[in-house]
């Protein structure tokens, strides 16, 4: 039997083994899909004996992304660019980790928002933290000619100027409201708008109606931001979907096979994450 997990402090939260569980139910594997907490201090032990306990792989989430990428070998330069590894695989003996939000986030998009054409668009990023970085890095990926990324702290933006080049625009949180007149894309990466956290403020007045707002958000399913995008006539694309792509390729790389996301999961990942979900 295959077996992956995913791995986090505290990790009781996730909502991956209900993902894998039902594509390793759909397409009939033999296989586990598990929660695992690891501390800090148990990090590195758990990573170097992940082959001898007969696991094939697993996820990472806080807050052990960062302290990851350094305890394996880097599967890619865009996992290199990021600093940051969520998921694991063994290959040929070797401990590899690769970094899955960014296409988790534009495979999103593209089922979310199929007619959004981010060659040579300009997007503006709320938010310069860890999310934050994955999403640049993938928009910008997609041939994106600017991404304004607005801050509280301006200079974490100005950090991923020096990440990622001069295609990034550090601005201050003030002025976003202001950069939405020519932006393809507004997305938020911050807390704001989740369940038990403030609201995101911004006003949407500027931002062109051609223009699509995603939010990596899912709890609610639907933020304030989102809500106050459709109204205005806005495509939108929820946080869930994020979540659910980005668990692709880890399916794959532990099980050998590529699932798909479909409404079928999609309402099923919902249906936990609130009860009062459309049944």
């Amino acid at each position: 039997m295959t077996k992956a997990c995913v791995i986090g402090w505290p990790i009781s939260h996730s909502r991956s083994p209900i993902i894998h569980g039902y594509w390793l139910k759909q397409h009939g594997i033999n296989g586990s899909y598990t929660r695992q907490p690891v501390e800090p201090s148990s990090l590195a032990d758990f990573i170097g004996c992940l082959e001898g306990a007969g696991y094939a792989g697993c996820n990472v989430t806080i807050p052990h992304k960062e302290a990851v990428f350094g305890l394996v070998r880097r599967a890619d330069d865009s996992t290199e660019r990021l600093g940051a590894v969520n998921t694991v695989y063994l290959q040929n003996g070797k401990v590899l980790g690769t970094n899955t939000d960014g296409e988790g986030f534009i495979n999103s998009l593209k089922q979310g928002a199929p007619g959004l054409d981010l060659a040579n668009s300009r997007a503006v990023v709320l938010g310069a933290g860890g999310a934050s970085l994955a999403v640049v890095n993938a928009i910008l990926e997609q041939g994106a000619a600017e991404v304004a990324i607005a801050n509280r702290t301006r200079g974490k933006a100005d950090q991923l100027r020096m990440r990622f080049g001069t295609r990034v625009l550090p601005i201050g949180w003030e002025e976003a409201a202001d950069h939405l007149a020519e932006c393809s894309l507004l997305v938020n990466t911050t807390s704001l708008g989740m369940k038990g956290q403030p609201d995101l403020d911004l006003r949407l007045a500027k931002l062109p109606q051609r223009a699509v707002v995603a939010d990596i958000v899912y709890t609610p399913l639907r933020t304030r931001l989102l809500n106050e995008a459709a109204a205005r006539g806005n495509t939108v694309v929820e946080g869930l979907g994020m979540l659910l792509h980005q668990a692709v390729r880890g399916f794959s790389l532990w099980f050998g096979v590529t699932p798909q996301v479909t409404r079928e999961l999609r309402d099923l990942v919902a249906r936990d994450i609130d009860p009062d979900f459309p049944r």
